[in-house]
Parts: C-alpha cells; structure tokens; sequence
C-alpha cells in the first residue's frame, strides 16, 4: 500500500476523496498559525485585500469590509460566510495584483496578512503607485516533526509548509503534490518528483494524488 503524508489536517470530506483509493493517510499540521494583536485604521475598510483564510478569521466580526480582493476561492467563499462583499478573485497574488492594478489605479487598499507573506502584492502595488496599507494580523510558525518512515507522496500547501517538513526530513524519491507555482518552487529545492495542482486548492492537490498512483 502507498503511504501519502498531508502536511495539513484535512477536513472529513477532503478525506472522502481518498476512499477506495487503496493510499494509506497520515495527516499532521506542518505550520501553526496565530492571530496577532493589531489595530485597524479604522472600523470601515472600503477595500481589503485578503490572500488566505486566516487572515479573514483575524478580522471577521471587528471590521465592516465594503470590497474584498481575494486570492483563491477558498478564501472568497470564507469572506462571503462573514458577510464581506466580493469584488475580485485571482488564483494568485501576482494575478489579484495585475488586475488592481488595470481596474482599480484610483482606489487605496488595506492588505491584511500574514509575516510570511509573500511579495507580489506590495511590489506591484507600490511600482505602480497604488495607495495601500499593509497590516500583520497573523503569525506562522514552522511545526517540524521528525519522520521514521519514508512516504511515496506528500501533499504541500504553502512554502512554509515545505520548510517545516524539510528542515527534519529529507523528500528523496517521495512524489512532492504541491498546491501552486510558490510552493513547488520551494520543494524544487529539495527534489525533482513534483506534481502541481491544476487548480490552487486543496481538492485538486487530492485529485492529482490518487491520479497519480491508481496508474
């Protein structure tokens, strides 16, 4: 039996997509993450730009958010849940960026984030003199944890992600299932197996994983 290893704990229902998929499970979180204390400019937010989940459960129920600029689905679909408006998607920063950037030159920003954030967002913005406010409102932090055995595949959802599993195990011929372009290009760091999902969620990484090994 292949063993596949979930750098995230998955939910009940992204665990029914390995049913009946002949691949052994096992699940921790490789990143732990934590809201900080912050203060809001204000209580009214006319644009945030929002790029993770967390970072809307930082602020959810503390501010009114007139529009909200997203990145992934998943995040849109949690902001909608808490009754934000949303006014943009993109599967990626460097994609919500551009389109900001095309759309929206008149207007000014708060980005809520994480300290790892990545930097397309506030390069593109400031390259192109858009106004924008930038606010820390979690923290990440690696959750490395040793394993014994050696996995066939392993599913990666961010970059830290990567670093945390690396930096106590090493991926060898391990089949690295990545989630976008960032993290695989983390994981090329330490491997050449690398599948990345054709959509960025965490559905599709599945989806790729017992694709993959039901050949």
């Amino acid at each position: 039996m292949k063993s596949i290893l979930t750098t995230k704990k998955l939910s009940n229902s992204q665990k029914q997509l390995f049913l009946n998929s002949g691949l052994s499970l096992v699940e921790y979180n490789a990143i732990i993450t934590k809201a900080t204390d912050f203060k809001f400019p204000s209580k009214k937010i006319k644009n945030a730009i929002f790029t993770s989940k967390n970072s809307i459960n930082a602020v959810s129920g503390k501010i009114q958010v007139e529009n909200c600029f997203c990145v992934g689905e998943k995040t849109a679909d949690l902001a909608s849940e808490n009754g934000f408006h949303i006014q943009e998607i993109a599967d990626y920063g460097k994609d919500l960026a551009d389109i900001i950037v095309q759309n929206y030159t008149e207007e000014t920003f708060t980005f809520f984030c994480g300290n790892k954030r990545r930097n397309e967002i506030p390069e593109i913005l400031q390259k192109n003199q858009i106004g924008f406010t930038e606010i820390e409102v979690y923290k990440t932090r690696l959750n490395p944890k040793p394993f014994p055995q050696e996995f066939d595949g392993i599913l990666f959802f961010s970059p830290s992600a990567v670093q945390s599993f690396t930096s106590e195990n090493q991926l060898k011929d391990t089949t690295a299932f990545c989630i976008g372009k960032t993290t695989a290009s983390e994981a090329k760091k330490h491997t050449n197996h690398i599948i990345t999902a054709t959509k960025p969620s965490i559905e599709n990484v599945i989806v790729q994983v017992v694709k993959y090994f039901k050949k």
